[in-house]
Parts: C-alpha cells; sequence; structure tokens
C-alpha cells in the first residue's frame, strides 16, 4: 500500500506543471466534536475572503474541499492529505488547528508538489519541515514572549507555569520561561498535562501551594480552555491575588459569553482580537460574522484563515494556476498585507508570519459584551521560536 501511495504522488509530482482550469484547495480541520467550532471559524474565515474577492483567479475558478479531523490524530491527517493529494488532485493544502496533525503532511509536500498554509497550528518547528511550508497564523513563542515583560512589569517575581504536554504547550512554556528569566524573574514550578485533562482543581491546588503570584497557562483553545479559566476562579485563586497571563488562546472571544465577569481583567498577548480597530477588520468581521451565523463564535482562527486564503489567492495568481509548489512559494516570500489584525509580511527566510502582537485586557462594553480590548502593541514581531526550533 506504501509503494501504491507513494507512487501515486510522484505521478501526480511528475505531472505537476499542468494547467486546470479548476483550483482545488484542500482543508483539514475540525468540523465535528468538541472542536468544531474551531473548523467553522476556519471555514467562516474562507467563506469571508471568497465573497469578498470572488472564487476565482484570472481565469481559474477556486474550489475548496473539507476533511474533517475531530481531535489530533496524525495517523488520520495524512491519511486524509494523501486523499486530497491524490484522488481528488488538490494543488494546495491548508488548514491544521493542531500541530500533530500538520507536521504529519509534512514529508508529503514535496513529492506531492503542494505546499501547505498553515492557518492555525502554532509550534515553531512546523515550517522547518518542509520548504514547502507558510504560515498565516502565529507561534507560541511569538505569542507567549511579550507576556513574560508583562508579568515583570506589574511586578511579578514568582510564577507557576501550566501548559498542555504537547508541541505548542512545550513551546509556551519553554518561551515565558526565557523571557521571564531573562527579565529577572523565576519560574517556581512548571507543570505539563496531558491533552486529554478536563479536572483541574488539584492544578489549581499546586498552584496555591507553590508560592508563585502568578500562574502562566497555555492549553489549546476550546473546551479545555473554558474550564481552566473556570476553575481558577472557582478554587479561588483569583480572590487569593494570584495573577493570570497567558497568550490569547485562553480568553478567545466565544467563551467570553460563558467566562461573564469572572475573566474581566485578565491579561493575554495575541495576534489578533475581534475588537480590532480598523477599517479592514471592521470589513473582515462584518463578512466572517455573516458568514459563521452567530457573531458572538467568531474567533481567531477566521482571521488566520481569511489571510491563509489571501497567500493561496497570491500563489494561484504568481503560477497562472499550474501546479508548481516552489514557484507559488517564492512568490510570498516577502509577501506584505494590511490583514484585519494589523500589518504583517511572510518572513523570506522562515516562511512565518511577521506581525503585531497586542496586549489585551477583557472588558466590558456599555451594552453588556465581553471584549479582548487591545491596550498595548508590540510591533513586527517575528518567531523566537525558530532559534530554538533549529
Amino acid at each position: 500500500m506504501r509503494r501504491i501511495i507513494m507512487a501515486a504522488l510522484a505521478a501526480v509530482s511528475l505531472g505537476g506543471m499542468a494547467h486546470a482550469d479548476t483550483i482545488k484547495v484542500g482543508v483539514i480541520g475540525p468540523f465535528s466534536g468538541p472542536f468544531a467550532l474551531q473548523g467553522k471559524n476556519f471555514k467562516a474565515g474562507i467563506d469571508a475572503y471568497m465573497a469578498m474577492h470572488g472564487d476565482t483567479v484570472g481565469d481559474d475558478k477556486v474550489e475548496i474541499i473539507y476533511r474533517d479531523v475531530p481531535a489530533p490524530d496524525p495517523a488520520q491527517s495524512k491519511a486524509l492529505a494523501q486523499e486530497l493529494i491524490i484522488k481528488e488532485g488538490v494543488q494546495y493544502l491548508t488548514g491544521f488547528y493542531f500541530t500533530p496533525d500538520a507536521m504529519a503532511v509534512t514529508p508529503l509536500l514535496t513529492q506531492g508538489n503542494v505546499p501547505m498554509v498553515i492557518m492555525n497550528a502554532a509550534t515553531s518547528a512546523i515550517v522547518t519541515k518542509s520548504p514547502f511550508v507558510v504560515r498565516t497564523s502565529f507561534t507560541l513563542w511569538q505569542t507567549s514572549t511579550p507576556i513574560a515583560q508583562v508579568a515583570r512589569d506589574k511586578g511579578v517575581d514568582k510564577v507557576m507555569s501550566v501548559v498542555s504536554d504537547y508541541g505548542p504547550g512545550v513551546d509556551a512554556e519553554n518561551a515565558f520561561k526565557a523571557a521571564f528569566t531573562a527579565a529577572g524573574g523565576t519560574v517556581v514550578e512548571a507543570i505539563r498535562m496531558p491533552l486529554s485533562t478536563n479536572d483541574f482543581s488539584p492544578i489549581m491546588q499546586r498552584i496555591r501551594d507553590s508560592g508563585a503570584q502568578a500562574v502562566f497557562a497555555f492549553l489549546p483553545s476550546g473546551p479545555t480552555t473554558l474550564g481552566f479559566v473556570k476553575a481558577y476562579n472557582q478554587n479561588g485563586l483569583k480572590e487569593a491575588g494570584i495573577q493570570f497571563f497567558a497568550p490569547g488562546d485562553l480568553t478567545q472571544e466565544s467563551d467570553l459569553p460563558a467566562l461573564g465577569d469572572t475573566a474581566l481583567g485578565i491579561l493575554t498577548t495575541f495576534h489578533y482580537s475581534v475588537a480590532h480597530d480598523s477599517p479592514e477588520n471592521k470589513a473582515f468581521v462584518e463578512a466572517a460574522s455573516r458568514a459563521i451565523g452567530n457573531p458572538a463564535e467568531l474567533s481567531f482562527p477566521a482571521v488566520g484563515a481569511f489571510d491563509g486564503m489571501h497567500v493561496i489567492y497570491k500563489m494561484i495568481e504568481a503560477t497562472d494556476g499550474e501546479q508548481d509548489a516552489q514557484k507559488a512559494v517564492d512568490a510570498v516570500k516577502g509577501l506584505a498585507w494590511e490583514s484585519p489584525r494589523g500589518p504583517v509580511e511572510i518572513d523570506p527566510e522562515s516562511r512565518h508570519i511577521t506581525e503585531n502582537i497586542y496586549l489585551r485586557e477583557v472588558a466590558k462594553s456599555d451594552d453588556g459584551t465581553y471584549y479582548n480590548k487591545e491596550i498595548q502593541t508590540f510591533e513586527k514581531q517575528g518567531d523566537p521560536g525558530l532559534a530554538a526550533a533549529n
């Protein structure tokens, strides 16, 4: 079976310069199960971009083909990518909410002659696994490094780190620790939780007993982040004066109504807030809200998907619809544009996105809506984790 798959991939590669009137884009993400809202945001971002820019590039029609991976499953992700390349004839792969799913697919890209545009998966090392990977999302090193300085500026000397035990969690832990210790702080203890963890009370007790003035936390956005923030409040850590710092995954907009006033004042650093004040974001939010149906469900994966489609459209334009992964990727190295999140650029060396990172505070508007209020900007942030990944 492996020989059959590799032969088919080779055939795709050998025929890779052929021109197609329909450009197929394969999207792999969680469209059912506990993380389905993140997949729904992928689709909202894609639909919003195509509503605003049309479904054609030049003479070529763009067709989106979705495949569902409900939870992290590298084997399933790889199998679906093989199916998309071989049976569906996709010229581009994109989506990828979870790092393990993206990592599993990178070995297929060169022989399949297919670029991969990462719309979410946030481990730095992914872009090092293939020259055909381009990222339009963020990394945990990128979003976790600034919050360490914020903690020091708030007078915090001792922090306990709590992260999910997989690639992004390890990156978040290492990024925060490197920046916090460099600024003179101490990480008194670091806990890595299994991804399946949903009872956080014992961890909250360990935080209280640690003597830390604050907790730094990362979990993948979804039911677990909602549960963790609720546990922080229910176990009395906020009342005890233990501060909470995190990258923005912990306060995604779709969770804020459920968290309510308990989330007020939580500080996070992230690449995007739905409340970002710019004409580009207002147009995006309007289109994406129509696409998702319920504006309260709109969250950060949608902007990664929106910008991912921008990059794919530029690739199609540069190759005149031909299947040429190298030419497509080369065409977007150094590409800069005004995203709904602010000014962004694809780094020509790393193929990672350079962007502003914002310090946000959970706030409540006059109409009772909770949102992430941007209160400080860290401009033109690259990925500090790439040095660690190499």
